[in-house]
């Protein structure tokens, strides 16, 4: 069974969505905690403190005025009071100052950590994903948003705290406001609230767009890999692709552009208008608290306060207003975050697992094995039913798109069929413990990986457990023929390989294709695949391969594709797949006999010597 492919998501348009999206603060606050307790405890706690130095400050700075008023009046007073109520604000000021410090270091130290937690996490989900997932461009996607995002979540992280302070800081410059007049604090809310309201729409629209968008940057992602990558420069110089790449680039971008710039256009015009609100809001209270001053119902004092408390209060609700468009705006991502991580695989080792068995004693078996991809009803594979006995080499033939990688990776268990069933030792596949069967399996494909690390790291990768094994890695070394190809390197199995890094030395195609080679037989597996294995080597290195091959998997089943003839024909039995089904197999002798479609093929290959 394969997971349903996921249809492809409409971004969210209404406000029910949005604050839906909310439900992932949760989680994600889980993920904060768990990154490091001290550090978040820390910061909760400063925040907590510092959220009310703002209004402490202010009603001191209440008691200084009306105390100095007193005495300017001639009204009794101790001037030595003031003294004593300056040195608690600068004492507060100070203390002020250092919690804001404190919080941005706890800040700064938990976001780095937090980063690099959710960074591990995907790597260590996408591990444990199947291979169909990642061919599936709508989950590609998502984990695309999810991964640019990443990031993005410590301003939100920073955003969350500094909303939970304000929000103390808000109910102690409230609760002064209410005591004059619960007026003032209905005002300000009124006069906010539209504008968060325009601003939370427009915040929508922008995450639409970038969803919608998706695809296109990742193919000006692509676009710009190949117009200045040392993979792809020779192909662009010698087709002149430089200006179709570019130009393709750009139409693309100011596509984008276009529609983000008419956005942001709406924004700025909305957001103008909306703020007249507060700003009017702010200012007819400020002319009624300015009048019952000068009607003598409040101190000059209280005026202090007052237009402090409430131009802070007024700062304080767009602050939190902005910062909830911001996070509800942030939790959209988040959703691509988690929607990621609840993908689970269906390639999954049952709870009483096999292991592996050792020896394999009766071989593999497919019976009647269909497959095809998620959201696809093509068959790759239509019936097809074949022996893989101990010790025995097959080879697979046939024209591209015939089904033969697929049918190496359900050996391996990349996948599992849509139908039938193939079995190990007379044991269904999917009764084995994954991991363990694959460690029973050495695989080499043709779009081989070319890891830019070094030299002893892409060999020792067939087999992690003895990456540090100079023995074993200069064996599966000398079993490709690759140690002429590290002999000749400076620093030989230290050496890094690729342009990437600094030092790093690039290698011919076929020089890449022994290391591939050698971290096959790193493996020493009692079933070696070979996708094409000689694809990129010359006449003479692909006569040593095969030879040394034969040598190797002489004990060992062995599974090889190959598109020449030469090669196959050492296998003990050649499958000829079409269509995706067994059309032919036997011997080269046996194929060659029956004047069928391998026989075909041959003599067309072999016309071509002549």
């Amino acid at each position: 069974m394969h997971p349903a492919a996921p249809a492809k998501k409409e971004p969210p348009s209404s406000w029910r969505e949005r604050l839906a999206a909310l439900r992932n603060l949760p989680p994600l606050l889980r993920m904060v905690w768990e990154t490091s307790p001290p550090l978040a405890a820390a910061m909760v706690a400063l925040r907590l403190l510092g959220a009310f130095i703002p209004p402490a400050i202010l009603w001191v700075g209440k008691l200084i005025i009306d105390r100095v008023v007193a005495t300017v009046s001639g009204r009794p007073a101790d001037s030595g009071e003031v003294w004593g109520l300056l040195a608690i604000e600068v004492a507060l000021a100070v203390a002020g100052d250092m919690l804001a410090r404190g919080s941005a270091l706890c800040d700064s130290l938990l976001g780095d950590r937090f980063t690099n937690h959710v960074s591990l996490r995907m790597m260590e989900h996408a591990a444990r994903l199947d291979l169909v997932s990642f061919e599936d461009p709508v989950f590609y996607d998502k984990l695309e948003r999810a991964r640019r995002q990443t990031t993005m979540r410590l301003g939100m992280l920073g955003t969350l705290a500094g909303m939970a302070q304000q929000l103390v800081t808000l109910a102690a410059l409230s609760a002064g406001i209410v005591l004059f007049s619960p007026w003032f604090l209905v005002i300000l809310i009124a006069a906010v609230v539209p504008a968060f309201l325009g601003e939370s729409r427009f915040a929508m629209l922008a995450y639409s767009l970038l969803f919608r968008w998706t695809p296109e940057r990742r193919e000006l992602d692509y676009l710009r890999l190949l117009g200045a990558s040392n993979l792809s420069a020779k192909e662009v110089k010698i087709f002149g692709l430089g200006p179709y790449l570019v130009d393709r680039a750009r139409r693309l971008f100011e596509r984008f552009y276009a529609e983000n710039r008419a956005l942001a256009v709406r924004r700025a015009a909305s957001g103008t208008a909306l703020n007249l609100l507060p700003t009017l809001g702010y200012y007819s209270a400020y002319a009624y608290i300015l009048y019952r001053t000068l009607a003598g119902s409040l101190t000059v004092g209280d005026l202090t306060f007052l237009t402090g408390a409430f131009a802070r209060s007024r700062g304080l609700i767009e602050q939190l207003f902005g910062s909830f468009s911001m996070v509800a705006e942030q939790a959209l991502y988040l959703r691509d975050l988690f929607d990621f991580f609840a993908t689970e695989p269906a390639v999954v080792s049952g709870p009483r697992a096999l292991p592996a068995p050792r020896p394999i004693r009766s071989g593999f078996e497919f019976r009647d094995v269909w497959f095809h991809y998620p959201g696809s009803d093509v068959n790759v594979l239509a019936g097809v039913s074949f022996r893989l006995e101990p010790g025995e080499r097959i080879a697979l033939i046939g024209e591209n798109g015939a089904g033969k990688t697929t049918l190496v990776k359900l050996l391996a268990r990349l996948y599992d069929p849509s139908q039938g069933s193939i079995l190990l030792d007379g044991v269904d596949l999917r009764e084995y413990d994954v991991d363990d069967l694959r460690r029973a399996i050495g695989v080499i494909f043709q779009d081989y990986m070319r890891y830019d690390m070094r030299v002893f790291e892409n060999i020792g990768f067939g087999r992690v457990a003895d990456l540090n094994n100079a023995a074993r890695i200069a064996d599966a070394a000398g079993k490709a023929y690759a140690g002429n190809v590290i002999d000749q390197l400076p620093g030989r199995y230290s050496q890094m390989l690729g342009h990437r890094f600094d030092g790093g030395k690039e290698l011919s195609a076929g020089q890449w294709q022994k290391i591939a080679l050698a971290r096959a037989y790193m493996r020493d597996a009692q079933v070696i695949i070979l996708d094409e294995p000689t694809a990129s080597l010359d006449a003479r290195a692909e006569y040593e391969v095969f030879l040394r091959f034969s040598e190797l998997t002489r004990d060992r089943m062995a599974v090889l594709i190959s598109h020449r003839f030469s090669t196959v024909r050492m296998a003990d039995r050649i499958l000829v797949l079409e269509h995706g089904s067994v059309l032919e197999q036997g011997s080269h002798a046996q194929l060659v006999a029956l004047g069928g479609r391998y026989s075909e093929l041959f003599e067309l290959q072999a016309a071509g010597y002549r």
